[in-house]
């Protein structure tokens, strides 16, 4: 049984390799669009179901018409770049929910929900552009069947110590370090490195889509002024700090700004 776990953890590591087109960079992804796609669809209907969807006003409309144009520009971006037929299986989705909570997010696939309680904080179109990016970049660079492999090899990490040691004390002393350990020196950084991809993916493709850049830093102060200053400590967190991630959108604004003028967008709403 060891060894097969052994092999099971070589195989999924050698077999997890995707290449994200945005960055290049290899990622740790082994469930196709086939098997999460139907799945992640199935339980946004459900969602939409079970909650007060808004639809027929201005914050409505506006919702999916930004997501119609920052999911167009990334597919334009797509096609310029050697990847014309990557959005085949995306069914893209942008639904405004009456619920005051301050959030915004995607399935893969493309199925986006914002919620009403975000809108005093995006104040404008272009702050709404700025939480699309974002969420439209989770889904165009999996981050949903990233999150579900990484998960899945944090489980095969557990039975495989589980079956190494065989006393049940060390067993206990194992599961409870591994479990802390795994979650705060893997799962969490994992997940603040998918939210600040999307961040940078997002500001790329909502400067193509004719959204000013350099207004994504003003909204996360926004949310910083929102969130009263409470946050847990960074490396207890799914997500980077509000300054962070200001400090980042700063930064890279002029870069989106550059990009976007490649695609003959040089003047922002």
């Amino acid at each position: 049984m060891k060894k097969i776990v052994l092999i099971a953890l070589v195989f999924v590591g050698v077999s997890a390799c995707k290449v994200n087109p945005f960055t290049g960079q290899k990622t740790l992804n082994f469930y196709p669009n086939s098997q999460v796609f139907p799945s992640a669809f199935a339980q946004y209907d459900q969602f939409l179901t079970e909650n007060k969807v808004v639809t027929g006003t201005a914050d409505a409309q506006m919702i999916t018409r930004v997501g119609q144009r920052i999911s167009s520009a990334a597919e334009r971006w797509l096609t310029a770049n050697g990847h014309p037929g990557y959005l085949k299986d995306y069914k893209w989705e942008y639904n405004l929910v009456n619920d005051e909570t301050v959030n915004a997010w995607c399935m893969p696939g493309g199925k986006i929900v914002f919620y009403t309680g975000i809108l005093p904080i995006t104040q404008s179109e272009t702050g709404v552009a700025v939480v699309m990016g974002h969420e439209v970049a989770h889904a165009l660079a999996d981050h949903g069947a990233q999150r579900m492999s990484a998960g899945t090899l944090q489980q095969l990490g557990a039975v495989a110590g589980n079956i190494a040691i065989q006393d049940e004390q060390k067993r206990n002393i194992f599961n409870q370090a591994y479990g802390i350990g795994s979650q705060v020196g893997v799962m969490l950084p994992f997940s603040r490195g998918h939210e600040t991809e999307a961040d940078l993916i997002g500001l790329q493709i909502m400067a193509i889509a004719g959204y000013d850049p350099y207004e994504a830093a003003e909204l996360w102060k926004r949310m910083k002024a929102n969130s009263g200053g409470t946050a847990p400590p960074v490396f207890m967190s799914t997500h980077p700090s509000n300054d962070t991630r200001i400090n980042n959108l700063t930064a890279w604004a002029p870069d989106a700004a550059a990009e976007a003028a490649k695609f003959g967008v040089t003047k922002f709403k």
